[in-house]
């Protein structure tokens, strides 16, 4: 399956998640909510991948237990970002994250110049507000925190990828490390959803939509891309909600949106996915 269809399938799974983890925020906390999210995920991967199973060498586990939590601060920063800040302006800013991941390790001017571009089609999309409120500061101290580790899951994510232990089940080892070593400052809150059996199930079906799903996905497209192309593709997701809510939601786009998703598109066939590694779901022989 094509890299930049399973990005799609992976933005429509983690708007689903968004959608049900709306009911929540006013009765569990949204870094608890996002602490949550990884710590289902973790339970489902780990009793699925079984990673006890393989021997795991001490590179690889740390490499592993390093992107799970940065993983899982990215989470817990983004939402604690969008409870201070309009959703646009946060998404907008995360993705200096990718845009400086293309710029670092892109190979040519196709490369930079696709990232530039998409960039700006992803800032269209957001709908960027300047008005963030007088908590304003909080937000954006966080949205940067969160631009920061989405950097480091692309590149670190690509090494756990391609790892002789990694893809989906080094990423079940990530997600329990990132869960264990947040879970003192963030579990606390998370009571209401262990005595509330709808508010558990919901819980559950938000960390399978919004982070079993997509980020198993995006380690089956880390392995056959490149860190840049991978960066390009990531605004494939606010490109897929615009669509997703002109079909669902008859929210049709336009002006400037439609321009922002011309932008992207434009920057995906830019960046050259014919120029990317072989696709391919084995890992590479060891050195």
């Amino acid at each position: 399956m094509p890299a930049p269809l399973l990005f799609v399938l992976s933005g429509l799974t983690q708007y689903l998640g968004a959608a049900l983890a709306v009911g929540i925020f006013g009765v569990v906390a949204a870094s608890t909510v996002a602490w949550l999210r990884i710590a289902v995920a973790a339970l489902v991967l780990v009793a699925w991948r079984r990673p006890w199973r393989l021997a795991w060498g001490g590179r690889d586990l740390r490499t592993a237990v390093v992107f799970g939590v940065v993983l899982a601060v990215m989470n817990v920063a983004f939402y604690v970002a969008i409870d201070h800040l309009p959703l646009g302006t946060a998404v907008a800013i995360e993705f200096l994250g990718p845009v400086a991941v293309a710029a670092v390790t892109g190979h040519g001017w196709r490369d930079r110049v696709g990232i530039a571009v998409a960039a700006v089609g992803v800032v269209l999309l957001a709908g960027v507000s300047l008005d963030g409120g007088r908590d304003a500061v909080v937000g954006l101290v966080a949205i940067g925190v969160a631009a920061a580790c989405w950097a480091a899951y692309i590149l670190l994510g690509r090494r756990v990828a391609r790892a002789a232990s990694g893809g989906i089940t080094g990423l079940s080892v990530a997600m329990a490390a990132g869960a264990v070593v947040l879970a003192p400052f963030l579990a606390g809150g998370a009571g209401p959803v262990l005595r509330d059996a709808r508010l558990a199930a919901l819980v559950v079906a938000i960390a399978v939509c919004s982070s079993v799903v997509p980020y198993a996905l995006e380690q089956v497209v880390l392995r056959r891309v490149r860190a840049a192309t991978f960066a390009v593709l990531l605004a494939l997701l606010p490109a897929t909600a615009a669509v997703i809510g002109a079909v669902v939601l008859r929210q049709v786009p336009h002006g400037l949106e439609v321009v922002g998703l011309l932008l992207v598109s434009g920057a995906i066939v830019l960046t050259g996915l014919d120029r990317d590694e072989p696709a391919t779901d084995e890992a590479p022989p060891p050195a």
